[in-house]
């Protein structure tokens, strides 16, 4: 894979230079249509993807299994990413993209009108139907977003990639929190069904009006040489290419670890504790004021510091938040509505930091030549593993059942137990991230500095009086 590398160095030195040669490098005009996408797709997906339809779920009936399928399907049928970047270069980024979003928005649609068939649908029907939509959904957009990592790794210069990953978090994050937050007024009370139809409605409408800024968004001209390529793709090959396969070893441990946590947060928070379904969309939307947050805690310091120590970091802080989940599902404190917010908090937090610096690295080392397939191979890799392990995860609950046996002051319930086998996966995360490849990163000391001292003293020293008349 020598040649590999060659094309990497290439294309950093030529994305340390502005395109006109020499200039400081710049977004691109046009980019903030992507930031208004982003936006508007967060106030759809974060209704048929999230807290909302597993508690629409939840009303039907669903089980622990079951919560697990919604929650795998969507990263499962990323698989289609595989095939489906052969035809990237024949249609261009942009009108792959377009052609999937659309396709997936019209589906939504369809989610809507589900939950007014209880007329004469009984909840085991609607439930069946809604799996059916959410397959048709997650397809076209498993298939159609293997263009998109290409599209902005080819827009944005190298050394901004981190800054704009950083926005794009921030935007999510605050689009998503303002989506929780009406989902939770939407759903006041003890919900009905035609409550979720209109949930699911907005969802559509607002997954409509995304369309509009991504067409608007430039286009980035496909290289030369993977337009004219007829040749076999080494897979892998490309697996096999050192710095490569680090990092997809790193990302699958992550997706076991964090598969199906959002999800068996809220089933614990609705079967363990009785909170109303507003309540719980009240609580969760604190994880994305801790995804906002991450823009003031890195922003533009991800491109100097790397992504290998903030993955490091952000792993081992992992371990302190489920420590904290076992204590409150193992009977150890009472579940407290303080406690939930902190954890709930770290959880938007950690996760938005943990995508951007993953993402980052993927963009750094991820060679021009074969990008499209490199990025297929890295989502879909990574999202199999991140679809997996909710089902999994589900068939764990499930088969703990209702036995609560004490040892070591825990009570060893379901939940404590997934709580517990999650925090062993990223302790084999952590020595994971450890093994990545990125030579420029900063040290572990260094994050730490720049986070604990240096950020602090720069906030604080613009409240300092300045002496001198």
């Amino acid at each position: 894979m020598e040649g590999l590398d060659v094309h990497s160095v290439r294309e950093k030195r030529t994305d340390s230079l502005s395109r006109s040669g020499g200039e400081t490098p710049s977004f691109p005009p046009g980019l903030h249509n992507a930031y208004l996408f982003s936006t508007f797709n967060a106030f759809s997906y974060q209704i048929v993807l999230s807290s909302p339809m597993v508690l629409y779920a939840k009303t039907l009936g669903a089980s622990a299994t079951v919560l697990g399928i919604i929650a795998g399907m969507m990263p499962l049928l990323v698989i289609f990413q595989i095939p489906a970047a052969n035809y990237i270069p024949r249609l261009g980024f942009k009108r792959f993209v377009f052609a999937g979003w659309g396709t997936r928005v019209m589906f939504i649609f369809a989610m809507a009108l589900v939950p007014l068939t209880g007329i004469f649908l009984k909840a085991e029907s609607r439930l069946a139907l809604m799996l059916m939509l959410l397959f048709c959904f997650n397809l076209s957009r498993g298939i159609s977003s293997c263009a998109w990592l290409p599209w902005i790794t080819a827009l944005v210069p190298a050394p901004l990639r981190g800054k704009y990953l950083a926005r794009d978090a921030a935007v999510q994050s605050l689009a998503s929190f303002i989506t929780f937050l009406l989902a939770a007024g939407c759903l006041a009370g003890d919900p009905r069904s035609w409550q979720f139809a209109v949930l699911f409605a907005f969802s559509a409408v607002m997954g409509a009006v995304s369309l509009s800024f991504l067409k608007r968004i430039p286009d980035a001209e496909m290289p030369e040489e993977v337009r004219a390529s007829k040749t076999g793709v080494p897979w892998l090959e490309m697996i096999r290419y050192g710095p490569f396969k680090k990092l997809l070893r790193a990302l699958v441990g992550y997706s076991i670890s964090y598969g199906g946590m959002t999800a068996f947060t809220v089933a614990f928070l609705k079967a363990e504790t009785g909170m109303s379904e507003s309540k719980i969309l009240l609580v969760n939307s604190t994880a994305f004021l801790g995804g906002l947050s991450s823009l003031w805690f890195l922003g533009s310091r991800l491109d100097r510091l790397g992504s290998k120590p903030v993955l490091t970091f952000c792993f081992a802080g992992w371990l302190a938040v489920l420590a904290g989940w076992v204590s409150l599902s193992g009977g150890v404190f009472p579940v407290k509505l303080s406690l939930v917010l902190i954890l709930q908090f770290l959880m938007g937090l950690l996760a938005a930091l943990i995508q951007m610096a993953t993402t980052r690295l993927a963009m750094a080392i991820i060679p021009v030549m074969g990008r499209n397939h490199f990025f297929a191979i890295y989502s879909t890799i990574g999202n199999v593993a991140l679809g997996l392990a909710p089902i999994g995860w589900g068939l764990l609950i499930d088969a703990v059942g209702a036995r609560s046996p004490v040892w070591l002051g825990l009570a060893w319930n379901h939940y404590s137990v997934f709580f517990a086998a999650a925090a062993l996966a990223f302790t084999v995360t952590l020595t994971l991230a450890r093994r990545l490849h990125e030579p420029e990163a900063a040290s572990m000391e260094d994050l730490l500095r720049e986070i604990l001292i240096q950020s602090p003293q720069r906030f604080w020293i613009r409240f300092w009086p300045r002496g001198g008349p």
